[in-house]
C-alpha cells in the first residue's frame, strides 16, 4: 500500500513537470516496480484517416515494436478518432490501450487518459509520418516529464527555431529517407542516434481477405489478371476538409495548379491502362488512396478511355488498408501517383510503380533509398510509354521482380530492427 501511495504522489509531481521528482524516479525505479519486464512506450500517431497511408503508419509501426520488442507495453495516443479505424487497430494489436487528449498553447494536455500514459511511459516516440505532426505532443511530454523521447521514420522537409530545439532534446532521429538527413545535418543537428529507418508503412501487416475477395468476386478480377491505378492532384484539395483554413485565393492557387497539370499526368497513366488492357486482355482496378480521389476517377482515368478499353475497368470506392493490401496482394501490379499503395504493395510482395509528382514533397527519395530506382518515375521527366514498357519488362521477367521484392523486404526487416535497438536501451 505505501509503495502505491509514493507512486500515485509521484505521478502528480510529473504531471506538475518536475525534472527533479522524475530523477529521483529513475533512481528509485527498481524499488517501484522490481518485476518489470521490456519498456512503456507511448506511441504519437494517426494524423488521420482519410488516407489509407497515413492509417497504415499506425499498425506498421506497431508491427515493428511487437515483433522486435515483444516485451513492450505500447500506449497509443491517437491524434485522430474513427470508430472503424480504432476497431481495426484493437481487433490486431488488443494488447494495445489507444488514448485521444489535445494539446493546449501551453504545451499543458487536457486528457486524464494522456497525464497517466505520461506517468507510466518510460518512453514517447513520434510515430511514422510526412513531417514531426505531433509536434505539439513531444512538447508536452518534455515540459511533464522531462523523460526521452524519438522520432521514427518520419521526413523532416524545414526546420524552424522551435522544431529545431524540440530535435536537440530527441533521443534518436529516424528519417524515413535520406534527404532529411541532409536536412537535418544543415541546421547542425548531427550523432550516430540520426539515421535512416523506413517508412512504418513498409511493415505493415494487416488483411481483410474475406472483404477483399467478395469484392474481387463481384467485379470479375481474377487473382494476378488486373492491375491496380491510382490517381492523384498536384496538391491534396484538403481545404474540402477543412475549408475555415483557406482563404479563397488560397484556393484558387491550389485549384489552378491541379487544373493545369491534371490532363498532362493522368494521360501518361491511361497509356499504361490501354497498353495493359490490349496487350494482356486483362483488367484495371481504379481504386483511391484518399478520400477525395474517388471523385476524380472518372473524370482523369475512365471516361477518357478508348471504347474497346472501357469494359475492362472497375472502380473501388474508399476503403480501409487492410482491405486494400489483401487486393493488392492478388493484383499483378499497383501504379500509382500516391507513395504509399505502392509501399502496401510491395509489402504483400506485388510489383509496384510510384508516379511521383514534384509537389509531393522529398519523401521519393525512399525509395531511391531502398533500391526502387527502376519502379519510381519522376512524372514530368516521363511518358506514358516508359511506365507501359517498364510494366512490360516484369511480364517478361517476373523472376527479377521477385529478387527486387525479396532483397527490399530483407532490407527494411533489417533496418527496422536497427531502429528497436536504441529503444532497448532504455
Amino acid at each position: 500500500m505505501e509503495t502505491s501511495i509514493s507512486r500515485r504522489k509521484f505521478c502528480r509531481n510529473v504531471i506538475l513537470g518536475s525534472s527533479g521528482f522524475y530523477i529521483n524516479y529513475l533512481s528509485g525505479l527498481s524499488l517501484i516496480n522490481p518485476g518489470k519486464k521490456g519498456i512503456t512506450i507511448l506511441l504519437v500517431s494517426g494524423w488521420q484517416d482519410i488516407n489509407i497511408g497515413d492509417i497504415a503508419h499506425t499498425p506498421g509501426l506497431l508491427h515493428v515494436f511487437e515483433t522486435f520488442l515483444p516485451e513492450a507495453k505500447i500506449i497509443l495516443w491517437k491524434r485522430s478518432y474513427n470508430r472503424e479505424v480504432e476497431e481495426m487497430l484493437q481487433m490486431n494489436f488488443p494488447r494495445v490501450r489507444i488514448i485521444h487528449g489535445s494539446v493546449n498553447a501551453r504545451s499543458e494536455v487536457d486528457s486524464e487518459d494522456v497525464r497517466k500514459a505520461f506517468a507510466e511511459a518510460d518512453i514517447m516516440v513520434h510515430g511514422s509520418g510526412p513531417s514531426i505532426v505531433g509536434k505539439s505532443n513531444l512538447e508536452a511530454w518534455v515540459k511533464a516529464t522531462g523523460k526521452p523521447f524519438g522520432i521514427f521514420g518520419t521526413t523532416i522537409q524545414t526546420i524552424d527555431k522551435s522544431l529545431e530545439d524540440l530535435l536537440r532534446k530527441a533521443s534518436f532521429i529516424y528519417t524515413r529517407e535520406t534527404a532529411s538527413l541532409k536536412v537535418l545535418e544543415e541546421s547542425g543537428i548531427r550523432g550516430d542516434h540520426i539515421f535512416f529507418v523506413p517508412d512504418a508503412t513498409f511493415y505493415f501487416n494487416l488483411k481483410n481477405k474475406e472483404k477483399a475477395v467478395s469484392f474481387l468476386s463481384e467485379k470479375g478480377l481474377e487473382e494476378k489478371k488486373f492491375i491496380c491505378v491510382i490517381p492523384r492532384l498536384r496538391r491534396t484539395p484538403y481545404y474540402k476538409v477543412n475549408p475555415a483554413n483557406y482563404t479563397p485565393e488560397q484556393v484558387k492557387a491550389i485549384d489552378d495548379l491541379n487544373n493545369s497539370k491534371k490532363e498532362e499526368d493522368h494521360a501518361k497513366l491511361r497509356e499504361a491502362i490501354i497498353t495493359w488492357v490490349r496487350e494482356t486482355g486483362n483488367k484495371v482496378l481504379v481504386c483511391p488512396e484518399m478520400t477525395y480521389q474517388v471523385d476524380i476517377m472518372d473524370e482523369l482515368l475512365i471516361n477518357p478511355l478508348p471504347d474497346d478499353v472501357k469494359p475492362f475497368v472497375q472502380k473501388r470506392g474508399y476503403w480501409f488498408p487492410d482491405e486494400a493490401a489483401s487486393v493488392y496482394r492478388r493484383a499483378y501490379a499497383v501504379l500509382s501517383f500516391e507513395c504509399h499503395s505502392p509501399i502496401i504493395a510491395l509489402r504483400n510482395n506485388t510489383p509496384a510503380f510510384y508516379l511521383r509528382q514534384p509537389e509531393d514533397t522529398i519523401k521519393g527519395q525512399m525509395y531511391y533509398d531502398l533500391g526502387l530506382k527502376d519502379w519510381i518515375f519522376e512524372i514530368e521527366q516521363t511518358t506514358g510509354n516508359n511506365i507501359s514498357e517498364r510494366l512490360a519488362g516484369i511480364i517478361n521477367d517476373p523472376s527479377k521482380a521477385a529478387r527486387i521484392l525479396k532483397r527490399l523486404n530483407s532490407t527494411t526487416t533489417g533496418l527496422f530492427k536497427k531502429g528497436t535497438q536504441t529503444l532497448k536501451k532504455f
